[in-house]
């Protein structure tokens, strides 16, 4: 009996001299932005936009979403409420490639998930020599045309600056509805200033007309179920000719976002001889944005590697297509 105690208090010592020793997990050295400004500094009960040495560099707000109160801002850095605090933050590499991003998180419509799709992002952006522009766009709230109005304005914003920071291409990549936002941006697009040069859709929502398999909330948040405006805003349908080379990745096993929307997007690409790949990874399901096993957990597991090896080769495509 006595020989049995001394094993389990020599084990015991073992396993907790392995606790005190185990080395810690180095945390991730997250990149600050450049920058940072308001989309609307005066707020969106004001017609005006950003304004530098006395010139409109944006439009106003279109509208005002109604939201009021603080923004709202969980243990995940997801941010909702937002209204009057719509921002763009704006990361320049030391060395950039003369490649810009304007990124724009998911979340539903009802909030933005400005860690898995925003920094984390950026940060990968940065290491690749890419500027980003993370949008903090407004929920809509009911009122449609806001989220796009702000990416739409992040874009004049970015090509107003784009010869100080270098930058000679600039594109979009969105996530689930940040992904239809993006796709937004690619076929509602109203002038060459907001019109994308290349288009990244991560497991995006593209159909909202059919309920068998849209996003029930992306399609509440936007339209409020008005059947109209679910037919405008079904992005397959606003595909033409001028709708930027686009790349599509997304899990065999999203249940959130079936494939279905990344395909009927595909098939209409192809059908209006649009540059376009795409990617469907066997697992991974909804939501595997940025968050790579330096974060938390690696949902694309397997497939990370995949995944930011194609992104790297369609951008790079891209450059060379500008260059030429």
């Amino acid at each position: 009996m006595k020989t049995l105690y001394l094993w389990a208090l020599a084990a015991l010592i073992v396993v907790c001299s392995c606790a005190r020793t185990a080395p810690a997990r180095e945390e991730v050295q997250l990149p600050q932005p450049t920058f940072s400004l308001r989309l609307y500094p005066q707020g969106q009960g004001v017609d005006a936009g950003i304004v530098e040495n006395g010139t409109a560099v944006t439009l106003g707000p279109l509208e005002d979403n109604g939201l009021r109160g603080p923004m709202e801002i969980d243990e995940q850095g997801r941010h909702g409420n937002v209204g009057d605090d719509a921002r763009l933050d704006i990361y320049l590499p030391q060395n950039g490639n003369g490649q810009m991003i304007v990124d724009v998180p998911g979340g539903g419509y009802r909030i933005v998930s400005m860690n898995n799709e925003g920094v984390y992002a950026a940060k990968w952006c940065l290491d690749h020599g890419i500027a980003c522009c993370v949008v903090l766009y407004r929920m809509p709230n009911l009122h449609h045309g806001i989220p796009l109005r702000d990416v739409q304005n992040a874009f004049r914003y970015c090509r107003a600056h784009a010869a100080e920071w270098g930058v000679k291409q600039i594109g979009v990549m969105g996530y689930s509805a940040g992904g239809h936002l993006a796709a937004s941006a690619s076929t509602l697009y109203v002038d060459s200033l907001t019109r994308p040069d290349f288009s990244v859709l991560v497991y995006p929502v593209i159909n909202l007309d059919s309920k068998e398999i849209t996003h029930g909330g992306t399609r509440r948040n936007l339209t409020g179920d008005d059947s109209g405006l679910c037919e405008h805003y079904s992005l397959e349908h606003r595909v033409n000719a001028q709708t930027p080379p686009t790349f599509l990745a997304l899990s065999a096993d999203d249940k959130v976002v079936p494939p279905e929307h990344s395909l009927l997007y595909f098939r209409q690409l192809l059908a209006h001889k649009v540059p376009v790949e795409m990617y469907i990874y066997p697992s991974g399901g909804h939501g595997w944005g940025f968050t790579t096993s330096e974060y938390g957990t690696d949902k694309l597991g397997a497939s990370r590697p995949d995944f930011f090896s194609s992104l790297e080769h369609f951008l790079a495509a891209q450059r060379a297509q500008y260059e030429k």
